[in-house]
């Protein structure tokens, strides 16, 4: 799945990385992101703004496209810089030749980045640690485009707005978007018209020098999606001690990623506790705001952390559920949305999305997933209650309006012809396609859907037994028609045997290529245990493990590309979910072979794993290459730590059977290991394998701990 339109097209690559060529993605690879949603900063590794996507954002709104510091005369060389945490960062400059008596330099310059929702501070502070007196100008310049974030994002970017003056600083507006500038402090130069602030600094020996710009953007109306309280985090906050040290890196930066992606719903007032109810934006830059696909999968994965989110979550979904049939924004009744903007979205003359957008055929069965999974791991019963009237109109959907021609599997088409062309996961124009490279002809009913479909009506019949609704017993027979269905038409045969083809087409034909959509079949309960064999081998195979993490294309396919949006690149979500299918399947030692690509490939990404990258291999080098226009962080892929831990520890969880089940599948790998901070039905669970495999566990009074193989889930 994806995280909003991924249109990519022949033009979405810029051919230099600094700058965006007219009509051409930028690429964001060697930027550094500090974000607090729904505000972010990129910039390049020595902290300036300049050129390309980078920029001070605040919703879907660029308030600052340009911020630099020079040194008037005075040469200013990069020493160091990064993050300091998911919304901080430093970077360090020497002023090369100032005030210098031996080769060692004197002068130095440390700029520190603080955002917050709606404010970018930047303080710059000059140390002289010669020993001369040194004089010189510093200029900071500052501009901005007041771009929409898809308008710099394709590329097609407006002229700059004019500054003007103001108390100590610079301000722009336009429309309904404000931004301001202020400096202290005060410049001792200000000139509006160029977007420069000046300062004449003086230094004895061993002098600092401070100034701190203070930047902030608002929209008149308020946010779409206000920030969500740095102090009402919910869910417990993990802590990982390994051998392994690269696993405890990578989530402990996920789970500083995830606080800073957090928003509220002004729909909820305030929820369950007097809390406004909280989700995850799916990612930065072109995504932080609310995605129904992203949303719930992020939410799911972190279901070992508490509920919290997860209901937040399913409620702020649910008060934006399909209620009429409007072609216009692929609105259904019962069906859950793909995403929503604060305007509509224009991408060229092909591609206009509105501001609410209902195009994606698996945000709804994921839903009621998400709710089924919810209730296990203890959501209150009162709070599952609420939901299920929106659980009931999601099963409908599925078989009223998913089933769009009669043939009985979920399927889309684009009907307004401005849409996008492709509403799975895999949503780019060229992702769908034959072994021999041809694209498939919609109405394409995806693989891995049919088996979101089939898990979904099993644990919403789940859902309705227990609080003793009607249609239990009729769900449960659509489920096991569907899977049926697909045994019969999806399946296909290379040389390397049978295998399920990634979709059918107009035709009911098998769309007949190889991908990782195999991992997201297993665990849902759609495959035997024959045909999960079969798909854990295929995993498993060299094609698709890179030894980075799963290809979304094998490499035996006509038209793999390395650095192909869907069609050749790695996902972390996407191998994570593999992951997990292959541990509830009974295959610990693949999943275990994937994890440990994940794990290597996270050293190359400073343990920020991105959205994607490119899917080269390990055979091409320890490091992967990146994608270069990957959003990073991106919530699925800080989540899919989550799910790893999860899967590694065999953790599963049935409040309502009153069981916690940790058959550690592959932990003892990364022993001697403890985790504590996960959460179950609102208390404390901490889990620690020895050395020798030995397995400790401390659950929540009243429920019974199930350890070793005869508790795992299949």
């Amino acid at each position: 799945m994806d995280a909003t339109v991924k249109t990519q097209d022949s033009n979405d690559s810029a051919t230099d990385p600094g700058s965006v060529t007219a009509g051409r993605q930028p690429f964001l690879h060697d930027g550094v992101v500090t974000l607090c949603a729904p505000s972010f900063v990129i910039s390049h590794a020595d902290g300036q703004l300049d050129g390309g996507a980078d920029g001070f954002y605040h919703g879907d709104s660029r308030a600052l496209a340009r911020l630099t510091i020079a040194a008037e005369g005075i040469a200013l060389a990069p020493i160091a810089g990064g993050l300091t945490g998911a919304d901080q960062a430093d970077f360090r400059a020497i002023l090369r030749g100032l005030g210098e008596t031996t080769p060692d330099p004197v002068v130095a310059l440390r700029r520190h980045r603080m955002v917050s929702s709606g404010r970018l501070e930047e303080t710059f502070e000059v140390d002289n640690a010669g020993t001369q007196h040194v004089r010189f100008r510093l200029v900071v310049e500052a501009a901005t485009d007041l771009a929409p974030v898809e308008q710099v994002r394709s590329g097609h970017v407006p002229s700059a707005v004019p500054a003007q003056a103001a108390p100590d600083g610079l301000a722009w507006s336009r429309d309904q978007f404000a931004v301001h500038l202020l400096s202290t402090p005060a410049p001792d130069a200000l000139d509006a018209t160029a977007g420069r602030l000046a300062y004449d600094v003086e230094l004895a020996p061993g002098q600092s020098w401070r100034a701190r710009l203070g930047c902030t953007a608002a929209y008149a109306d308020g946010d779409q999606f206000p920030a969500a309280p740095a102090d009402q985090v919910p869910w417990r906050r993990p802590v990982l001690r390994s051998a392994e040290r690269l696993f405890d890196r990578w989530l402990e930066q996920s789970v500083a990623d995830l606080d800073r992606l957090r928003l509220l719903d002004p729909l909820s007032g305030d929820g369950a506790g007097g809390r406004a109810d909280q989700f995850l934006a799916a990612g930065a830059p072109w995504y932080l705001t609310l995605f129904g696909r992203d949303s719930i999968w992020a939410a799911r994965m972190l279901l070992p952390l508490g509920t919290e989110l997860a209901a937040g979550t399913l409620r702020t979904l649910a008060r934006r559920q399909g209620r009429a049939v409007d072609p216009a924004t692929e609105e259904q009744p019962g069906k859950i949305l793909h995403e929503v903007r604060r305007t509509a979205l224009e991408f060229g003359d092909t591609l206009t999305l509105p501001p609410l957008y209902y195009g994606t055929v698996d945000a709804t069965p994921l839903w009621l997933t998400l709710l089924h999974d919810a209730w296990r791991w203890g959501l209150a019963p009162e709070e599952v209650e609420q939901l299920l009237p929106h659980a009931e109109s999601a099963l409908c959907w599925m078989r009223d309006h998913g089933e769009a021609g009669g043939d009985g599997f979920l399927k889309y088409i684009d009907h307004t012809g401005r849409g996008l062309a492709n509403q799975g996961w895999k949503d780019s124009v060229d992702a769908i396609r034959h072994h021999d490279g041809r694209l498939a002809t919609p109405p394409i009913a995806l693989c891995e859907v049919q088996a979101y479909a089939y898990e979904a009506a099993r644990g919403g019949a789940a859902l309705l037994r227990a609080f003793g609704r009607r249609g239990a017993d009729e769900w449960e027979e659509w489920a096991e028609q569907l899977a049926d269905r697909f045994r019969q038409r999806f399946w296909v045969e290379d040389a390397q045997g049978p295998y399920p083809a990634v979709a059918l087409d107009r035709d009911g034909r098998p769309v007949d290529s190889v991908t990782s959509g195999f991992g997201h079949l297993l665990g849902t309960g759609l495959l035997n245990d024959e045909e999960s064999a079969l798909l854990a081998a295929r995993l498993t195979a060299p094609d698709l493990d890179s030894g980075h993490g799963l290809r979304t294309l094998s490499s035996k396919s006509v038209g793999f590309n390395p650095y192909g949006y869907h069609t050749g690149s790695i996902w972390p979500h996407d191998t994570a979910i593999a992951v997990h299918g292959l541990v509830r399947s009974g295959f610990p030692q693949a999943a275990a072979s994937l994890t440990a690509g994940l794990l290597t490939a996270s050293a190359g990404f400073d343990a920020r794993l991105p959205e994607l990258f490119a899917g080269h291999g390990s055979q091409a080098g320890r490091r992967p290459a990146p994608y270069p226009a990957s959003c990073r962080p991106q919530a699925w892929a800080a989540a899919a730590s989550i799910l790893v831990l999860r899967s590694a520890l065999g953790l599963d969880v049935d409040v309502p059977a009153g069981t916690v089940t940790v058959a550690p599948a592959f932990a003892q790998e990364y022993g001697p290991l403890t985790v504590t901070g996960l959460q179950v039905a609102g208390g404390p669970l901490d889990v620690t394998v020895t050395a020798d495999s030995t397995t400790h566990v401390r659950a929540p009074e009243g429920l019974t701990v199930v350890t070793g193989d005869a508790g795992r889930r299949t």
